[in-house]
Order: structure tokens, then C-alpha cells, then sequence
């Protein structure tokens, strides 16, 4: 009797441990939310677009989906409860009111992830916590010219697969400050543009990441111009931000 029933539940039991496999296997697979966010309240970038509809294409192929919103509205605790990521594309000036900050940051503390894009920075200037999320904020710029970037860290998902040194053009920011408590990733080379009076000498970082008040931030000063947005490396470097922010795996290293 005993050995039929061994017969008898050991497939059974095999067959729960495959179908708890399966389900845990396609449960990983299964594709996460993201929110591109490009409201603007100062300066408006033709480049938006264009960049909302580069990050809805590397989307899919990446393992995610994408919305995207200019409305503020949308800052709410049920509406905020499908997305992993939000992704603030060239933000400009004051664009979230007090409830609408208050709901964006309970949503990021619960360990979720945020990617500042280029003019992410010039955004939310008396929110001291956004100041501290973003890491600087932005001062100044001069024209848009071609500059070389050094890449600090060739082991970061969002990184590896760039050149020692990445040569391109965008529109390139002074910030008020250094970033503070955070992992640079980029910085450029002052000497191979010119930065006008307000460059930052040797040490002018362009991209950082940081573990924050609970959750994944990640910024990047690049992706000023519509050209970024079809460029090659440009979207690999904004596929790993946002993989990095979704806490994906082990989607820091690769």
C-alpha cells in the first residue's frame, strides 16, 4: 500500500513543484509599469516627444510597459500603485502641488524607483527632498557642443557597455553644487569644451545613482537634444536606468 501511494503522490507532488517553477519562472518574466513624467512649468524641451516615444519602444524588448503623462493629476496613491518606475523626461519649474509631492513621495518610499532625465534638475526648486532625490540642481549651460565624457564606472548596468571615453554632443549643465552621497558614473571633461564661467573644474559629474529615503534614484544630465533619442548608446544608458530603478534582478551589476 505504501509503495502505491508512493507511486501515486510523488508524481502529484513533482507536478505542484513544476507548476510553483513555472509560475515563479514567468512571475520574474512577467513585464513591470513604468511612468514617463514630462510636465513642464518653465523651459519646454522639443526633445520630449521624441523621447516619449524612444522610451515606449525600448519598453517591451527591455521587460517593461510604458505610460505617459504631462498631468499632475496623476500624482495619487491608486493611480501611482501600478508603476515600479517614474521617469521625470526634462521636468521644468514648480509642477507638483503639496498633495501631489506628498503622494509621489509616499510612492517612492515604498522601494520604488526614479530616473531624472537632462532637465530633471531644473525642476522643484524649493521641495528640499526632490533637491536631495535629483542630487544638484542645475545652474547654467553654454551652447550645445561636442565634449568628451569619462566614464567612471565601467561595471554599472547603465555604464558597461560605453567607451573609456564617450564623445557626442548635447547641451551640457553647471550645477549649483556637487551631487552629494552618491555614486558618480559620468563625468566630462571641461578641457574638451568650453564650459563658460560657471564649469566646475576637474570634478563636474553628469550621471550618479543613490539608494534614497527608501527607494532607487538615478539622474542623468544628458538627453538635451532629439538626436539623443535615436542615438544608440544614449538609449542603452536610459535601459539600464530604468532596469537599476525597478530593483529587476540583480539589474545594478551586470
Amino acid at each position: 500500500m505504501r509503495l502505491v501511494l508512493s507511486l501515486v503522490v510523488a508524481p502529484f507532488v513533482a507536478l505542484l513543484v513544476l507548476i510553483g517553477s513555472c509560475s515563479s519562472a514567468l512571475a520574474a518574466d512577467a513585464p513591470f509599469k513604468i511612468l514617463v513624467f514630462s510636465k513642464t512649468a518653465g523651459f519646454r524641451h522639443d526633445s520630449i516627444p521624441t523621447g516619449v516615444e524612444a522610451i515606449k519602444k525600448i519598453g517591451p524588448p527591455n521587460g517593461f510597459d510604458v505610460d505617459a503623462s504631462e498631468d499632475g493629476g496623476i500624482m495619487t496613491a491608486a493611480t501611482l500603485k501600478p508603476y515600479k518606475v517614474i521617469v521625470f523626461l526634462s521636468t521644468t519649474g514648480d509642477i507638483l502641488s503639496d498633495e501631489q509631492q506628498a503622494a509621489f513621495t509616499a510612492w517612492y518610499r515604498a522601494g520604488h524607483g526614479w530616473v531624472g532625465i537632462h532637465a530633471a534638475s531644473d525642476c522643484e526648486y524649493s521641495w528640499a527632498w526632490y533637491g536631495g532625490l535629483v542630487g544638484a540642481y542645475f545652474k547654467s549651460h553654454p551652447a550645445q557642443q561636442l565634449a568628451k565624457i569619462d566614464v567612471v564606472d565601467k561595471t554599472f548596468i547603465a555604464t558597461s557597455f560605453l567607451p573609456p571615453v564617450w564623445e557626442r554632443k548635447d547641451e551640457w549643465y553647471n550645477f549649483r553644487a556637487l551631487p552629494k552621497d552618491v555614486q558618480v558614473l559620468l563625468k566630462i571633461d571641461e578641457s574638451s569644451y568650453m564650459p563658460g564661467p560657471d564649469g566646475m573644474g576637474g570634478n563636474h559629474p553628469m550621471a550618479w545613482y543613490h539608494l534614497y529615503d527608501g527607494g532607487r534614484a538615478f539622474y542623468t544630465e544628458l538627453g538635451h537634444t532629439q538626436e539623443s533619442f535615436v542615438e544608440t548608446l544614449y538609449l542603452k544608458h536610459i535601459t539600464g536606468a530604468i532596469l537599476w530603478a525597478s530593483g529587476k534582478g540583480d539589474a545594478k551589476r551586470r
